[in-house]
């Protein structure tokens, strides 16, 4: 991996996962960071706390301002979906003809329609792209599509724990197998990740998103772990419900999900009393990252005219609590 320039846009904790594995086997890593954690990053390098031990690594420049490393050859962007807008401000020095961008992001993406969807195809989505300024200033072309089967948190800056799993799903945002997504499936393996390449990676993010839609908003409302969702039946129900309404768009759009509502909850079981996402920003006081992971399921449905009253009434339930609390945009 010596010679290739990487630079993580947002060195949270999937970020410093990432950038600390890759840096660890060689490639030159840099940071897009700023505040207490750009100054862990500068004094320590890349850590990452695992089973094993702590793994240290240099990193090669930290900065705040993407000019100060010019172009890179593959750029991570890691961050929270309300947070991309400001990202793709500050991309344009990163990027030559090129450059890789992989988005390993939660929920639907920009990008999820422009060569996908059926009765879709070619729609922007205004939950996760308002006014289309992302996709006018990081075109899909420079994109690879990245579905993350990781826990990691972030205890203190710079400085990543990570829990289980290393899995990363990456793919075309046009479909099919290219010399670009295999070269960088290669990168990744080095580093120590499972990776799967992914034909046609929607799939694999619809799929990461039936699960996430309902256990994470949930767990914002109501404050409760996973195995307190599974554990009420009224609730669990409830999921189920929502769940058929996200299965129903799925097909719509080319999304089919052969599995069981009743199984992908039993995947969710196995996590025990664990605390989502959404959960930890509500307990944080952070902006929660509900566009993507649901609002964008609202906009798809009423485009295709598909009812989904029982994710409505959570995203309003969950919409309308975040916003008393600071944690979501004023309507």
């Amino acid at each position: 991996m010596n010679g290739v320039k990487v630079c993580v846009y947002g060195a949270g904790a999937i970020g410093g996962f990432i950038g600390a594995r890759l840096a660890a086997r060689g490639a030159a890593v840099s940071a897009i960071a700023r505040g207490a954690n750009a100054e862990a990053l500068r004094q320590h390098g890349w850590r990452l706390q695992t089973a094993a031990g702590l793994e240290q690594a240099p990193v090669q420049a930290v900065a705040e301002d993407a000019a100060q490393l010019g172009p890179q050859d593959l750029v991570v962007v890691a961050v929270k979906g309300h947070a991309l807008a400001s990202v793709a401000r500050g991309i344009a020095p990163l990027l030559a003809a090129h450059t890789v961008v992989l988005m390993a992001m939660n929920g639907v993406p920009w990008w999820f329609f422009d060569h996908f969807g059926g009765p879709c195809a070619g729609v922007r989505l205004e939950a996760v792209d308002p006014g289309g300024h992302i996709r006018a200033a990081l075109p899909t072309e420079h994109v690879i599509g990245c579905v993350v089967h990781a826990t990691c948190s972030m205890p203190a800056p710079g400085l990543v724990h990570h829990g289980f799993g290393q899995r990363l799903i990456v793919g075309e945002p046009a479909g099919g197998i290219s010399a670009r997504l295999e070269a960088l499936a290669g990168l990744l393996r080095n580093a120590g990740f499972e990776v799967e390449v992914s034909s046609c990676i929607q799939q694999d993010i619809w799929y990461k998103l039936w699960g996430n839609m309902t256990m994470n908003p949930i767990s914002a409302l109501t404050g409760a772990t996973c195995d307190l969702i599974l554990g009420d039946a009224l609730v669990r129900r409830y999921c189920l419900e929502m769940m058929a309404e996200a299965r129903r768009v799925g097909e719509r759009i080319g999304c089919r999900i052969e599995q069981s509502g009743e199984d992908r909850l039993a995947v969710a079981g196995k996590l025990g009393a664990f605390k989502t996402s959404m959960l930890q920003d509500v307990e944080a006081g952070r902006p929660i990252e509900l566009d993507p992971l649901l609002t964008v399921v609202h906009e798809i449905a009423a485009r295709l005219g598909e009812p989904t009253p029982q994710l409505d009434a959570l995203l309003g339930l969950v919409r309308l609590q975040a916003r008393v609390r600071g944690l979501y945009p004023p309507s």
